[in-house]
């Protein structure tokens, strides 16, 4: 979905510099990243906010489409992150965004870099509105949802959206987003997989429980036609590509691996990871939910339970979910921080931004404050999840290492390269195209 990071010991290889800044390859340090640490960082940076509105796609496209479209868009992100992989060791560019510049001049490293800002920070924003769904509850279409907070405490000062989101950026977001080296973040995110996997086996053995009490709702294998159109089916795919969009995460993240076929390896692998998740939940929150099922499947756990076993369980899924995305908004926080350092800092002679510390310290503490006051605000901006996912996440992901291919200025794509990025193109701008017209003209669908 969007995430680049930094290094404090590879000077060299600054994450946030462009070619512009005078790091040639030469002068690289000797990078310590693990294979390990790679998969960890790039699975928890796809396994974010898009798994909880997988189950919904599984009621629009059926089992089966579904199922299809995760193998589908997958593999154009395996394809894509190639590409960015082939052409930057080509180059000399150590950014996404300087990677750009080579093709396209200074247009092409701004665009990576606005699409960069604006995806990252509303991500970021979502992921602290959905914190603050979960402990302190929100309200939808005049129903009232309590948070677990509020469930265990009541409602007081204390449980309100406003205080106890401070007290999660004090004292969880602001100590990891301090840190100055991507793969730091290797054991976090680890913990975040494994609470990702927690929400996972919980709803899966729910799921098999209802199955064997035969309280589980039907299955659609193939979508319904009679409640949704053929143009409805694109309105999912943006939500996939948000979820496996980490393309903007690939340079510094490579840049600590050292070896791009190491690179190339923990991409696949966390891929794979990734399908495995994305399909299971899908596939047993629909067979829990059925139909009933809401665009944020959380909101389903909310339901009360008759046994205090459920109501456990219940919790339990919100908080470990809670968790995961509380562990994945400080990688998130990485290329959002280095993308606007670079469009500010980029053309003056300044230190590298992880040994600058007043300049690291005041750009992290003004973001993570930026973010907090907008989550706080705002109390549901869902429907920007999905506009992410049609318009500046498919660039960063699929739209420009496709574009990038064609313009081929170092001469190494071959027909079928062209050919492939052509139909990359094609698919992201079709089904994007589709997917915006849908959402805005729901009557026409």
């Amino acid at each position: 979905m969007k995430i680049e990071s930094h290094s404090d010991i590879i000077e060299a290889v600054q994450p946030l510099l462009s070619p512009e800044c005078g790091h040639s390859a030469e002068h690289r340090s000797a990078p310590n990243g693990s294979i390990s640490g790679a998969v960890f960082n790039i699975s928890t940076t796809m396994i974010g906010a898009g798994i909880m509105s997988v189950p919904a796609t599984m009621k629009v496209l059926g089992i089966v489409p579904g199922f299809v479209v995760i193998l589908l868009v997958a593999l154009v992100t395996d394809v894509t992150v190639e590409f960015m992989l082939r052409y930057t060791s080509s180059g000399k560019s150590t950014t996404y965004a300087g990677m750009m510049g080579e093709s396209f001049g200074s247009v092409g490293s701004l665009a990576v870099k606005i699409c960069v800002l604006i995806t990252n920070f509303g991500i970021l924003i979502i992921y602290l509105i959905i914190l603050g769904d979960v402990l302190c509850g929100n309200e939808s279409n005049g129903t009232t949802h309590l948070g677990v907070l509020q469930e265990w405490f009541g409602m007081n000062w204390w449980t309100s959206r406003a205080f106890t989101l401070l007290i999660v950026v004090l004292f969880i977001m602001l100590p990891l987003v301090m840190l100055r080296r991507v793969d730091s973040l290797r054991y976090t995110s680890a913990i975040s997989i494994l609470l990702a996997l927690v929400f996972l086996a919980i709803c899966s053995s729910m799921a098999i429980s209802a199955l064997l009490s035969g309280k589980t709702q039907s299955l659609r294998m193939v979508p319904d036609f009679s409640q949704v159109t053929v143009l409805d089916l694109f309105t999912t795919i943006p939500v996939f590509v948000t979820g496996f969009g980490f393309h903007v995460n690939v340079h510094p993240i490579r840049a600590e691996i050292g070896k791009v076929r190491h690179m190339g390896k923990a991409v696949k692998i966390s891929l794979v990871i990734c399908i495995v998740v994305y399909f299971a939940i899908g596939f047993f929150a629909y067979l829990l939910f059925g139909d009933s099922i809401m665009p944020d499947v959380l909101v389903n756990f909310d339901e009360n339970s008759d046994t205090h076993v459920g109501r456990l369980l219940n919790d339990i899924v919100r908080i470990s979910y809670a968790l995961h995305l509380a562990l994945v908004f400080p990688i998130m926080n990485y290329s959002l921080r280095i993308n606007i350092d670079e469009l500010i800092f980029s053309n003056k002679n300044l230190p590298p931004l992880a040994s600058d510390t007043p300049r690291f310290v005041s750009l992290t503490l003004s973001l993570l404050a930026l973010t907090y006051l907008v989550a706080v605000a705002i109390p549901n901006i869902w429907y920007f999840f999905q506009f992410l996912g049609s318009t500046t996440v498919v660039c960063t992901s699929f739209v420009f290492p496709a574009a990038i291919v064609l313009r081929d200025m170092h001469g190494i794509s071959e027909t079928k390269d062209r050919v492939i990025a052509i139909s990359v193109i094609v698919f992201a701008v079709g089904t994007s195209g589709i997917a915006i017209w849908t959402n805005l003209n729901p009557g026409n669908g």
